[in-house]
């Protein structure tokens, strides 16, 4: 532990002290340093320094360490050293950003007052040295006192440069639980349709980070009005009344509590995303006024799909989704035919059960009082998951005791007629009018046939 109060680790201190003894200028920079002033876990460590990127790689191999040439056009190199690596970078000023993404090119410049001058955040422009201490050139400790999210310098120019800093500032917000300077969140809604010529793949990564935030709800909250530059699907939730005493939130909010209480998975917070996005194109009242949003399921998994392909997601990732998407209001039955029902059309998947259940309840507590017996249900269904496991009763056909083989072999042709009668098997199985024995499945499977 410094003298200074903030914990660096043996191969940071060596990469600072490599450098400086080369006779060289190093800080620790970026959200190391934020993280540390947090007492939250640091996961990444980055130097400043006034060393030109090969001036760093002669002194770091000097040192020991294995060095990487990651960035050199932008002065970066990667320093590794018994598994730990930590990015080191000369001191800089940014170019013009014609792809609202990157420099067209870099100044290397001699002070760290200019290179924090560059950076997105005051949260992030600070710099620390075990000898020298903190070195905040604007409002970075204060804001970290105030949980405010402030750009540095003129927020317009900030994201004008780099338009994934938009997302960045939602994402902060999530993970710190940071109230968002009000001319920093105005430039960000300003600057919010530069997102779109960000990679869909770099948006995905921001936005799998705010979603797993620990205040997620807040920041869905605050936030809207910058993500529907690509997700304009949901600029209809923003407050939409469901006008149904089992809600006391507008669509978008129960979103953002759905969210909020689901599994802390990337897979359960994105359905929770999504489930309820196509309440607003379902909504209609009866003759008493009440809403109701008949078929929502069907919908929400239409602008789903189109959403999760549109961020590029994986084939295998968005399937699961959907599925969740759309069954997430199904009615299951405590007990286990209902259970193993459900499973088997999930492939037996208790994972994905699980998720599911996880979704039930969060979309509960998202609810009024009046959804309690919901609540309730979603802690008993799971309840009933584990006895349906302990008794190793099937529901899916890898649990069967027969398979295709068999089928085959009472003289089926190859073709969909053997997953049918498989098929039909299981139901039997589930539904208890089989047992789980060869014989019985080959006698039923015959008669079928």
């Amino acid at each position: 532990m410094s003298r200074f109060g903030i914990d660096i680790p043996p191969f940071a201190q060596m990469a600072l002290r490599a450098l400086e003894t080369a006779g060289h200028e190093a800080w620790l920079v970026g959200g190391c340093v934020r993280d540390a002033l947090l007492e939250r876990k640091v996961h990444d460590y980055d130097i400043a320094t006034s060393a030109r990127w090969q001036e760093a790689e002669t002194a770091l191999i000097a040192a020991g360490f294995t060095v990487h040439r990651t960035g050199t056009a932008h002065g970066t190199v990667t320093a590794s050293l018994n598994g730990n690596t930590i990015e080191v970078t000369t001191y800089r000023t940014d170019g013009a950003y014609t792809d609202g993404r990157h420099p067209d090119n870099v100044t290397f410049v001699s002070t760290i007052e200019e290179d924090l001058a560059r950076r997105d955040f005051t949260i992030n422009a600070m710099a620390y040295h075990p000898d020298r201490g903190l070195l905040d050139t604007g409002s970075g400790q204060s804001d970290l006192e105030t949980h405010t999210i402030c750009a540095v310098g003129d927020a317009s120019k900030r994201f004008a440069e780099d338009s994934l800093r938009v997302l960045r500032g939602c994402r902060f917000a999530s993970q710190l639980g940071f109230t968002i300077e009000p001319t920093t969140l105005a430039a960000m809604k300003k600057e919010k349709t530069g997102l779109l010529r960000m990679s869909a793949e770099r948006i995905t990564q921001e936005m799998d980070k705010l979603l797993l935030g620990d205040f997620v709800h807040d920041a869905l909250m605050e936030t809207v009005d910058v993500l529907v530059a690509f997700m304009p699907e949901i600029a209809a939730c923003r407050g939409f009344d469901q006008h149904t005493p089992y809600h006391i939130y507008d669509v978008w909010e129960h979103t953002a509590w759905v969210v909020q209480y689901s599994p802390k998975t990337r897979l359960a917070r994105w359905v929770a995303l999504l489930h309820d996005i196509g309440k607003p194109a379902a909504f209609y009242t009866d003759a008493n006024g009440c809403g109701h949003f008949f078929k929502h399921q069907q919908l929400s998994t239409i602008l789903a799909k189109s959403i999760m392909e549109r961020l590029l997601m994986s084939p295998a990732f968005t399937a699961q989704a959907l599925t969740l998407v759309r069954i997430h209001d199904r009615q299951i039955a405590a007990n286990p035919r209902s259970v193993k029902r459900t499973l088997s059309k999930l492939d037996g998947d208790v994972g994905l059960f699980r998720t599911l259940c996880g979704i039930k309840r969060a979309d509960a507590l998202a609810q009024s009082e009046l959804s309690e017996p919901r609540l309730k249900l979603s802690y008993e269904l799971e309840c009933v998951l584990d006895e349906v496991i302990a008794s190793n009763d099937a529901f899916s056909l890898r649990q069967l005791a027969v398979n295709g083989n068999d089928v085959l072999e009472l003289g089926v042709p190859t073709g969909p007629r053997i997953g049918e009668l498989l098929d039909l098997a299981l139901d039997a199985v589930i539904e208890e009018r089989l047992p789980n024995e060869r014989d019985a499945l080959i006698a039923f499977l015959g008669a079928q046939r």
